[in-house]
């Protein structure tokens, strides 16, 4: 199935014979709150919510929700709410995380301990679903949030979480472009040298499932006719189903600008681990905390 919108993603979950569970760590927090509440009237996700009691309460009581109504675990620092949050994952409460008011690494410790087992030994990174104005699907990019500089085998567990979340939302043989500044391999470039090397694991089976494409700048990736313009021979260029990015500062600069200036809207979840992480930065909005549990949701 080729997503074009994220009403598309929240309309999937609610025709779901199941609705998810999700443990809430840090979710005494309004925006938090506003989406937690709404994905639970839309069906999208059961919230367990963990936190201070009495912080939680009072936030659900503004927002004319009757506490006594959710599930709620007490936790009275940032470092307990991660913990607690996981024990739900350990005790099959809950099917996804989602980070609340509380810092990342207190969420992500206690999910890599190797004593919880949710560590599946594959490098976790930031996937992040895109709704971008001038294409007409939603669009994957990875990783602009975790691993600042990616080895070559690190991009290779990137593109495998990357293909392996598109295969459950239902897109068969995912396109993926492996962007770097250039369109061609430059010794001097290691982004340039990485992407041929990916190319090659896909052309021999080493990553299966998908058909990668690279080195290729974003104007090429973006805009079938700028590649046509230059000569690169590529079908997918203006219509891909995924992009890896070289290093997490290009990610992040790159993603930052398409939705600051060019209007692209974005959900979010660490892949990775044996669950999903919903992981919208405190700042971001009830909107895109909301279509990044529909996204976890689809992705458990």
């Amino acid at each position: 199935m080729k997503y074009s919108s994220f009403e598309q993603i929240a309309e999937v979950c609610r025709n779901s014979e199941t609705v998810k569970k999700v443990a809430v760590a840090g979710a005494a927090d309004r925006h938090v709150l506003e989406a937690v509440i709404e994905a639970r009237r839309e069906g999208i996700a059961e919230p367990i919510l963990v936190g201070d009691p009495e912080k939680i309460a009072r936030g659900l009581a503004e927002l004319d929700c009757q506490p006594d109504s959710f599930g709620i675990v007490p936790a009275f620092s940032n470092q307990e709410c991660g913990e607690k949050a996981v024990e739900l994952v350990k005790a099959g409460r809950v099917d996804f995380l989602m980070k609340g008011m509380i810092e990342t690494r207190d969420i992500m410790k206690p999910l890599v301990a190797r004593e919880n087992g949710l560590n599946t030994g594959r490098t976790m990174c930031v996937f992040t679903y895109n709704y971008v104005p001038q294409m007409t699907r939603l669009l994957a990019i990875a990783d602009g949030g975790m691993i600042p500089y990616p080895t070559l085998e690190q991009k290779k567990d990137i593109v495998e979480n990357c293909v392996e979340s598109l295969h459950k939302l239902g897109i068969r043989r995912p396109t993926v472009a492996i962007l770097a500044g250039v369109e061609k391999v430059n010794p001097k470039m290691p982004e340039t040298t990485d992407a041929a090397a990916l190319v090659e694991m896909n052309r021999n089976g080493e990553i299966e499932g998908c058909d990668i494409y690279g080195p290729i700048s974003f104007d090429i990736f973006m805009d079938r006719e700028i590649a046509e313009h230059k000569g690169y021979d590529c079908p997918c260029c203006g219509d891909f189903d995924c992009c890896i990015v070289p290093s997490m500062a290009a990610g992040n600069l790159m993603h930052k600008a398409m939705i600051i200036c060019g209007g692209t809207k974005m959900a979010g979840v660490i892949v990775g681990a044996k669950v999903p992480v919903v992981l919208s930065s405190r700042g971001a909005s009830a909107e895109e905390k909301f279509v990044s549990m529909a996204l976890a949701s689809l992705l458990s």
